[in-house]
């Protein structure tokens, strides 16, 4: 297999005249996001510079104790930007996210780097930490979809669930077609995505690898383990983070903390 071709900073300037295209069709449809776009990609370039510096300094030390502190800046950044773009308060469902997303990583992040890649040694930040990314990455947009499902619920049926309550359901059971239409809704994605993998899309991972050198065959089995467990972790850490918000906006009468709610719920 050939080896990975670099790519030259002038290269990459010159192929970055392509995006006179898009900006040229958001003045012709005058669809106002150049502004947006101008940020997003130089924010975008800054951050991977960053970041790209740190992931060099961080395979180099490669230490476990600066492994896992990284592994935590994620989780917490992961959880409050799912909050975020969700439009949902931080305090009284911080928790919730946090710890969905923990039972989701970890116990799987462990599995694969102790029992099916097993690097020397275990938490080689080279495998560690890119697989926790795409994790995390892949999770997030489910995370959000299902709280905006979830909540956006109770403001259009919010009388359904009213109606369960006087008779005689627990919350558990008078929520339960919102936990279901938010976890569906969710998971469509990742089952689409699974469904056409291989005949409309080629993974990013996969590719990755491929044009890194390595083996079509071996590419295929990093990528196979990962949409397993991305999906995995997405059901994990979308249930989990419904099964506590539920308990932490909702008391025992079945009245919705609609004070720590910024969607609007009455």
């Amino acid at each position: 297999m050939q080896q990975v071709i670099d790519i030259q900073w002038w290269q990459l300037g010159l192929f970055s005249l392509t995006l006179l295209l898009p900006f040229a069709i958001n003045a012709l449809y005058q669809l106002n996001i150049g502004k947006e776009a101008v940020i997003g990609l130089i924010r975008m370039v800054v951050q991977l510079l960053l970041v790209g510096l740190y992931l060099e300094y961080l395979f180099t030390l490669n230490n476990l104790w600066v492994n896992l502190a990284w592994l935590l800046v994620m989780l917490l950044i992961g959880s409050s930007a799912i909050l975020s773009k969700a439009r949902l308060p931080k305090r009284p469902l911080f928790v919730a996210v946090f710890t969905g997303l923990c039972a989701g990583l970890l116990p799987l992040l462990s599995f694969v780097t102790l029992v099916i890649i097993q690097p020397t040694p275990y938490y080689h930040a080279q495998y560690l930490i890119p697989l926790a990314g795409m994790l995390l990455g892949n999770s997030l947009n489910a995370n959000i979809v299902c709280l905006q499902h979830f909540f956006d619920a109770f403001k259009t049926r919010w009388p359904e669930y009213e109606a369960a309550l006087s008779l005689g359901a627990q919350v558990r059971e008078a929520t339960l077609p919102f936990v279901q239409n938010a976890l569906q809704k969710a998971l469509a994605p990742i089952l689409a995505t699974m469904a056409t993998t291989g005949l409309v899309s080629l993974p990013g991972m996969m590719t990755g690898q491929i044009l890194g050198g390595a083996s079509p065959m071996v590419a295929i089995k990093y990528q196979v383990m990962i949409m397993i467990a991305v999906w995995v972790m997405m059901s994990v850490s979308i249930t989990v983070c419904l099964f506590i918000a539920v308990r932490r906006v909702i008391n025992p009468q079945g009245k919705l903390d609609t004070g720590c709610l910024e969607q609007g719920v009455t």
